[in-house]
């Protein structure tokens, strides 16, 4: 029986290899090829008579291949595994065995081959993916963290006209150039003209131009290629531009960019396209750039470390945010708006007095909106309240270093008793705000209820006698009064 399978296979031995579907790749001991089957032609391209009789060595040393796993197998007899390259790009995964004779001598070796090219290129593309997603979570955690976009707080009328101009140009797709002293808010209102804008659904990036390394700043905008320059990652990495493709990109202080890359972001602007470090081939983007900055870039220019025709670029839908001194009629709505913003953070309960406000308006807030906003996180860090008085205030502020008593409390020419019972009614009507009833007050600081309503009373009479009920408010009954109200959002 034995002789009848073997004749029976032996010649049709070649069409059952034809037919396997992986790869048969046949050489002997000294690793001379005598057969691959049509498969393995199919995978690599390569044909039965162009490999038969020559060794595996000899065609790695040709570039055919870059792999062979023959000689290993003679050496230990036993199976291996290894990953073959080709010339043309093919990837196999080689699965060699031996094969012996009937007295256990390695005679052959029998390698099947696969291909595995597209299931490695898939592969690369999800590390790839998940590099990129690993780079955006990293660049993009400020954003999750930031509030979403809301209107800016003012009551002015100078804000006013700033807001109404930049709705005219969120409708557009313009590049918008920002321009306002250090903390007067730049970052808001792109954040505002972004959450307005038909990009809206797409990210908002925002760069600080001054907080790259000069040498990284080309890499971290635009990207770089595999390779490009020591210490790059090996798979290559997207810039700031690919990463905001469809949506926004912020560009704050964009005056402190040096000159060779103002060159690279004049393109960006001009052609939508940007070019990886390391490559000469350009990449399409769209993206819409908010650029924001302190400095005079008009004076930049006639300096020569701004470029102009960049400026240019930029400087078609400009829009100026006032410094705060020159619009103390927001100076209250911040306030108060950041007071609920922190007092909600560390669950507090606390309200400024008037004379309180009365004092950061005349002051000249050198640091802006963003030295007021640290001001009252301190305050309502330090303070227990329930009221921020004018001694809460620094001296600076509060003006208590000065001899002159009449610059530190308001009304002067007045009697003192008037401007101490204004004071007192004040901070009851404040208690009562903040705690809810009279009968909350009266307990709390050790009075009786009638002893606050008429002490309220008393300072509406007085403004009624000075002419007018002067703003005055009713006496409370027995819950809350409204407050001072914040700017109106216009």
């Amino acid at each position: 029986m034995p002789d009848r399978v073997t004749e029976l296979l032996g010649p049709m031995c070649k069409h059952i290899l034809d037919a396997m579907p992986s790869g048969v790749f046949i050489s002997d001991v000294s690793g001379r090829t005598l057969y691959v089957n049509r498969t393995y032609e199919q995978l690599t391209g390569l044909r039965q008579e162009e490999l038969r009789g020559k060794n595996v060595r000899s065609l790695v040393g040709e570039g055919i291949f870059d792999n062979i796993l023959n000689p290993e197998i003679v050496r230990t007899c036993r199976p291996a595994t290894h990953v073959q390259q080709l010339k043309n790009g093919t990837r196999l995964v080689l699965s060699g065995f031996p094969v012996f004779d009937e007295d256990g001598i390695i005679r052959l070796v029998a390698t099947f081959a696969r291909d595995i090219t597209l299931l490695t290129d898939l592969q690369d593309q999800v590390a790839a993916q998940r590099n990129l997603i690993d780079q955006i979570s990293g660049q993009l955690t400020h954003v999750a963290r930031e509030s979403p976009h809301q209107l800016p707080i003012y009551a002015s009328a100078a804000m006013g006209e700033v807001v109404s101009l930049l709705r005219r140009f969120a409708a557009t797709d313009a590049t918008v150039l920002i321009l306002g002293e250090t903390g007067v808010g730049k970052d808001v209102f792109g954040r505002y003209l972004h959450g307005i804008s038909a990009r809206k659904d797409k990210v908002m990036l925002k760069v600080d131009c001054g907080g790259i390394s000069e040498t990284l700043t080309e890499s971290e905008l635009f990207g770089y290629l595999p390779g490009a320059f020591t210490g790059a990652s090996a798979k290559g990495r997207a810039g700031y531009f690919e990463i905001a493709d469809g949506g926004t990109i912020f560009l704050d202080e964009i005056g402190e960019l040096p000159l060779p890359i103002q060159t690279r972001l004049l393109r960006v602007l001009q052609d939508n396209e940007i070019v990886r470090v390391g490559s000469s081939a350009p990449r399409r983007v769209n993206v819409r750039v908010i650029a924001a900055t302190n400095r005079d870039l008009a004076r930049c220019v006639e300096e020569g470390t701004f470029r102009r025709d960049l400026f240019y670029r930029l400087n078609v839908a400009t829009l100026r945010i006032p410094p705060l001194r020159e619009r103390p009629e927001d100076v209250r709505p911040l306030a108060e708006h950041f007071l609920r913003q922190y007092t909600a953070k560390y669950r507090k309960t606390l309200a400024f007095m008037n004379i309180t406000l009365d004092l950061l308006a005349d002051y000249a807030w050198p640091g802006n909106v963003r030295e007021l906003q640290n001001l009252v996180h301190s305050l309502v860090i330090t303070r227990n309240g329930p009221l921020i008085g004018p001694g809460d205030l620094p001296e600076e502020i509060s003006g208590r270093e000065k001899t002159d008593v009449a610059l530190t409390v308001p009304g002067e020419g007045r009697p003192l008793k008037d401007i101490v019972a204004d004071m007192e009614r004040e901070f009851l009507r404040k208690a009562i705000e903040v705690h809810g009833s009279v009968q909350k007050v009266a307990a709390l600081f050790q009075v009786n209820r009638s002893t606050i309503f008429r002490k309220l009373q008393e300072g509406r009479d007085r403004k009624a006698g000075a002419g007018g009920d002067g703003g005055a408010e009713p006496a409370p009954a027995s819950g809350p009064q409204p407050g001072p109200q914040s700017g109106q959002q216009r």
